[in-house]
């Protein structure tokens, strides 16, 4: 690498990393702000998971904050006529901006790298923060005021003491599936938070169950009984798993969409068979089409994951290839109206391609495979038409 071309990254280099640690710095609040109150965290759950939002942070500001870094840099170098300079001694603006696209290539690796691997390690390492708040208060509710309810999840829990994570002479009332009222009581009870099936467990000792309105009861000594979380516990996202984890969930959705019409299939051949034509509207066919039409969307919503993924960490490099080139033609020592003038059309035009591109392959209307790629392309004309300027001019 040339003199030239080291000194350039070299400066992007000093610039992007000191943008970088602002804008994040700022982002990392926000991210903190929201998550608190959505979850109700205290101060010091807050600062048990700040070391965990910067990694999920850092994917969003790295484009913006690259473009940022390129138009000080080769706007500055622009306004000193070094640029004419350069050409003066035979030196291409293409081997100029050979820095930033090298630049933006490392980086959208690295923007890969952190949305693949280093935001689900985040957001398990912030859910386990959050389980175990919840816990925490869940267990001195308990402890302090011997009750538990959750309408809405549609259950109770009375205890009469509680020692450690045991729960001793309790009772817990619950609605089943078909709207019967449950209780049980147990001498004990051992509560364990799992955040993967989204549930509490409790295993009981010396419990008994009785049911009123079916006049039945019995022995539920051993049995693990299980309730849904509190809401303050989120279901984990497409986002926050790896592309290795999409990609099985993915088979794991085509293997249900085929099983799925299957017996969606030799329903309505039996009840053809049999003449039952208004079961066709009842609640055990539509089950059978929900649970089929449940599986298409998260095939799409899977693979739109994983492209869109990809497509948004390489649009670092589409991000120089529009942001160096518009700033050696502008040659202004005043960045942010460089900034600005090439960042607005990117939020006007780029990001609201890419969210309709992402609903409509949700939809099941595009192939993500390339449509994805659509904002990119975009870029990729609109820098191509920038950078012929420069080369000419």
């Amino acid at each position: 690498m040339k003199l030239l071309q080291r000194y350039i990254l070299g400066e992007l280099i000093r610039v992007f990393g000191l943008l970088v640690v602002v804008l994040t710095i700022m982002l990392v609040f926000v991210g903190l702000f929201r998550e608190a109150t959505e979850r109700g965290l205290g101060p010091v759950q807050i600062l048990q998971i700040m070391p965990f939002v910067v990694p999920s942070m850092l994917p969003f500001t790295i484009p913006a904050t690259l473009l940022l870094s390129v138009c000080v840099v080769y706007g500055r170098i622009s306004a000193d006529l070094e640029v004419i300079a350069a050409k003066a001694a035979g030196i291409s603006a293409m081997r100029m901006l050979a820095p930033a696209f090298l630049f933006g290539t490392v980086l959208a690796v690295a923007s890969f790298g952190l949305t693949n691997y280093a935001i689900p390690w985040a957001v398990a390492n912030i859910e386990r923060i959050v389980t175990q708040a919840v816990e925490d208060i869940f267990i001195d509710m308990l402890r302090t005021q011997h009750l538990v309810s959750e309408p809405s999840r549609g259950y109770s829990i009375t205890v009469h003491d509680v020692q450690n994570r045991t729960l001793i002479d309790a009772t817990f009332r619950f609605r089943t599936h078909d709207h019967h009222q449950i209780t049980v009581r147990a001498e004990a009870a051992r509560i364990h938070f799992d955040l993967e099936r989204q549930q509490i467990e409790l295993k009981l000792r010396n419990a008994t169950y009785s049911n009123p309105g079916a006049d039945s009861f019995g022995d539920w000594d051993g049995t693990v009984l299980h309730l849904p979380l509190p809401p303050q516990i989120h279901a984990t996202k497409a986002r926050h798993l790896t592309v290795a984890d999409l990609t099985e969930k993915t088979k794991e959705a085509v293997l249900q969409d085929e099983i799925g019409q299957i017996q969606q299939a030799n329903e309505a051949a039996m009840l053809m068979l049999t003449g039952d034509f208004h079961q066709f509207g009842g609640k055990e066919y539509s089950q059978l089409k929900g649970a089929n039409a449940e599986a298409v969307r998260n095939q799409r919503r899977f693979k739109t994951e994983i492209h869109s993924r990809v497509a948004m960490a390489f649009s670092c490099l589409f991000f120089t290839l529009v942001g160096g080139p518009f700033s050696m033609l502008q040659a202004r020592r005043q960045f942010i109206t460089s900034f600005i003038m090439c960042f607005l059309p990117i939020l006007l035009i780029y990001y609201p391609v890419m969210f309709l591109m992402v609903n409509l392959c949700k939809s099941g209307t595009l192939d993500p495979t390339w449509s994805m790629w659509v904002p990119n392309g975009i870029l990729l004309i609109a820098g191509a038409m920038t950078l012929r300027k420069v080369m000419q001019h």
